[in-house]
């Protein structure tokens, strides 16, 4: 069974774990921004909540386990609600990637935080090894979802963002397409040779953006995470 599997067995758990918080905070984003942006449609269907249950997606739910990401159950938004459409549909659409960022974020301060003040140490070995494993699918998850999500396609948040760019009648040529997307990903992802060449590339930047901010904790701490060392995923 854990030939199919994109996590071992015994990572399981944490993959559980990481994917309530990263799919509930990211869902949780799009409806709390629409909502306080004027438009009732989340509200009114229990989205405004961080309760995972209602976030949650089956489909989605279950290719994280077999490809390493996955989506939740989309926030419905009218953006006709909103008093700048474009302006307030964009930033609606970006908070839920931008959530998956900052849980990256914070869970490479926590890695930090632990390090420096020789917390690591004080474990015994079976909680340290817990703590590793939580702290690196927490950060590697949360920038491949960040990653995917800005994929432009629909339903994706990148293709709402690029939408908003788009003329109007570019936008409904578009919309005939949609339903065809999905299909296309599923063949990009599980045809391997087209997925080396397309999506793999692309989320191979997780590793420049866990660089990136790395680079601000060695300035504040004066100390460097092995990451190599530490990030043992799969």
């Amino acid at each position: 069974m854990e030939n199919f599997l994109r996590f071992p067995l015994e990572q399981i758990p944490f993959v559980f774990l990481v994917l309530l918080i990263a799919f509930t905070l990211h869902e949780f984003a799009h409806a709390y921004a629409a909502d306080r942006f004027g438009d009732p449609t989340p509200r009114s269907m229990g989205r405004v909540t961080l309760n995972p249950k209602v976030h949650l997606d089956l489909l989605g739910t279950i290719l994280i386990f077999l490809v390493g990401f996955g989506w939740a159950k989309p926030v419905l938004v009218r953006r006709s609600s909103f008093r700048k459409p474009r302006l307030m549909s964009i930033i609606v659409s970006a908070v839920g990637p931008l959530a998956n960022l900052v849980i990256a974020f914070i869970g490479i301060l926590l890695t930090y935080l632990l390090a420096y003040f020789g917390l690591f140490d004080l474990m015994s070995p079976g909680v340290f090894e817990a703590v590793r494993v939580f702290l690196s699918l927490l950060i590697f998850m949360n920038l491949i979802l960040f990653l995917f999500n800005l994929l432009p396609l629909p339903p994706l948040d990148g293709y709402r963002i690029v939408q908003e760019f788009l003329p109007v009648h570019t936008r409904l040529k578009l919309q005939q397409f949609e339903q065809w997307a999905f299909f296309l990903f599923l063949l990009i992802v599980f045809i391997r040779p087209l997925y080396n060449v397309t999506l793999g590339p692309f989320f191979s930047l997780w590793v420049p953006l866990l660089f990136g901010m790395d680079s601000v904790f060695q300035v504040i701490f004066g100390k460097a995470i092995h990451w190599a060392t530490f990030l043992k995923i799969g």
